[in-house]
This record gives C-alpha cells, sequence and structure tokens, in this order.
C-alpha cells in the first residue's frame, strides 16, 4: 500500500487529508486483503457506530485516475509501538488504553457489514489448515511449531458466533493520543468474519508487546481491563482461555509467516534485506509458544 499525505483547500476551508492507495494489481481470488472500497466502507460502517476511525472522504474511481485508493482525514496522534508501551507522554493514559481496546472492539463486532460488502469466514480449523500448509511448504524442521499446531488442534473451542473482525488489531494499527488514548484503528486490509475472539487474542500477541511481555495487551494493559472494556461497550462473554488460544495462535500465525520470508530470501526469491531482518523473529515466537505451552490455556 502506498500512503500519501496532502493538503486540501476546498469550500470547508483547509484540510489535511491522506491517500491510501494499492500500488499494484488487486487479485481478489488470490488475494488474503480485501478491496480498497471495501476498506473504506467497512471504516464508514465501524466509525457510525461510534468506532474511532479517520473520516473516509472520497472512495476513488476510474476517473480519477489514481487506481485502486480512497481518501481520508488525517488524525494527529502516534502509530510506533515502542512509544507509546514507553514514552513518558503516554504515562497518563496508559493504564486506561486496554480498556478502550476492548470497548472498541466491542464496536467493530457489533458491526454488521455493508450491503453489498462480501467477507471471507475464517475460523481456528482454517487457520491451522492454511499456516500449517505454509509451514510445510518451507521444508523446514521446527519441533516447537510442529507441537503448537497438535496442541491448538487438540484444544480448538467450541464454535462461536461469527462477527465482523478488524483482522490485525494490535499495537502498531492503532493511534495513540497522550490525552485521549485511542483515537484511530487503521489498517482493515485483513477484515473477515469470525470468532470475536480472534481480534483480542491476536493484541495480546507477545510480539506486539514491544519490550513489555508483562503487560499481555499491546505492551500496555491487562487481560481483565481488556475483557472489561469489551463487556462494557456491550460485547458477548468471552473466556480468557479462548482469547489465549487465539493468542496462541498468533504466535504461531507470525513465527510461521516469519520463517517463510526468511525461506524466501534464502531460495533467492527475494533479495531484499527486510526479508531475513523479519524471518530472524521466528525464534522470538517458538520462545513465546514454549512458555504459553508451558502455561496452558
Amino acid at each position: 500500500m502506498e500512503t500519501w499525505t496532502f493538503g486540501f483547500e476546498g469550500k470547508r476551508g483547509p484540510e489535511r487529508l491522506i491517500l491510501r492507495r494499492r500500488s499494484g494489481p488487486f487479485d481478489p481470488g488470490a488475494a488474503r486483503s480485501i478491496s480498497l472500497a471495501t476498506e473504506a466502507a467497512l471504516i464508514r460502517a465501524t466509525g457510525a457506530r461510534g468506532a474511532p476511525v479517520p473520516p473516509v472522504r472520497h472512495i476513488c474511481d476510474q476517473a480519477d485516475g489514481l487506481g485502486e485508493a480512497y481518501v481520508m482525514g488525517r488524525v494527529d496522534g502516534e502509530t510506533l509501538g515502542k512509544r507509546i508501551v514507553s514514552d513518558p507522554r503516554f504515562d497518563a493514559v496508559r493504564g486506561d488504553l486496554a480498556h478502550q481496546c476492548g470497548r472498541v472492539l466491542a464496536q467493530v463486532h457489533a458491526t454488521p457489514p455493508p450491503e453489498g460488502v462480501v467477507l471471507k469466514t475464517i475460523d481456528g480449523v482454517s487457520e491451522l489448515d492454511r499456516y500449517e500448509e505454509v509451514y510445510l511448504s518451507t521444508g523446514a524442521s521446527r519441533p516447537i511449531l510442529e507441537l503448537a499446531f497438535q496442541y491448538l488442534r487438540n484444544h480448538l473451542p467450541e464454535a462461536a458466533e461469527p462477527v465482523l473482525l478488524h483482522g490485525d488489531f494490535r499495537n502498531g494499527n492503532l493511534m495513540f493520543d497522550p490525552q485521549a488514548g485511542l483515537v484511530a484503528v487503521l489498517d482493515w486490509e485483513l477484515s473477515h468474519i469470525g470468532d470475536p475472539a480472534e481480534d483480542l487474542g491476536w493484541i495480546c500477541t507477545k510480539s506486539w508487546r514491544f519490550g513489555r511481555p508483562d503487560r499481555p495487551v499491546g505492551g500496555f494493559g491487562d487481560y481483565a481491563d481488556l475483557l472489561a472494556g469489551y463487556a462494557a461497550a456491550g460485547g458477548r462473554p468471552i473466556e480468557l482461555s479462548r482469547v489465549r488460544f487465539w493468542q496462541m495462535l498468533g504466535s504461531l500465525r507470525w513465527g510461521v509467516i516469519c520463517l517463510n520470508m526468511y525461506m524466501s530470501w534464502a531460495n533467492g526469491t527475494d533479495r531484499s534485506v527486510e526479508r531475513p531482518m523479519i524471518g530472524r523473529r521466528a525464534s522470538e515466537t517458538e520462545a513465546d509458544l514454549i512458555a504459553l505451552l508451558e502455561e496452558g490455556l
């Protein structure tokens, strides 16, 4: 994706805007992500439910000559996870961030997909199948990953009523203000239908704690606050064990993604230095998985 910031002088006066644009062609049959028009529709729909999102000002069409893109209002805040968990500017609000995240997720999950929007449905079994296939395709032998696949298959939670999910709700895709806290949910391209605990578990995955492993929710909060915020905004009760199932699956998923990135560099498919740099983090997820396997759900 490309992200451009620009100013506009119109009838409303000066506006600060953001152009979000796909740099290449989009294949809906092969892509995991959704179209930008669908992404913009979901932002508008969840915003109408009260979720903090940037205002969508325009969805581009062929006449605009920009390809697949949309324009939204610019929101001020911080998105760098390390700063959010450690910068003294956020000390006053950090204690409430997990509760805020829970409330916002309840608003997202209560939003019906807009008319005409069709999203993929994903559950625990399909995620395990998908990422085990990717893992096997690498030809690697990583016993901890294999043990995690086996453990999760043996501890699948009962099916939950599927809801709209953000799909990538984590520290790094959220914008925070030092006074107001959570002010915008960004990066909706992985939205889908599924178990509400998936979104809650993903923000608890250790890879998104940015040096604060003692704070399971994004490196800034605790499980109890996240679940309390979710319930306070009308979310259905979710057991912590279910959240931890998806947290463990999140670590496993990210571990496979990191491993696949390294393999793409090792076999010469992608020579970008970014691939091995991210790929080395597969070992971090293995350490996370060992701890989770020892603790259990």
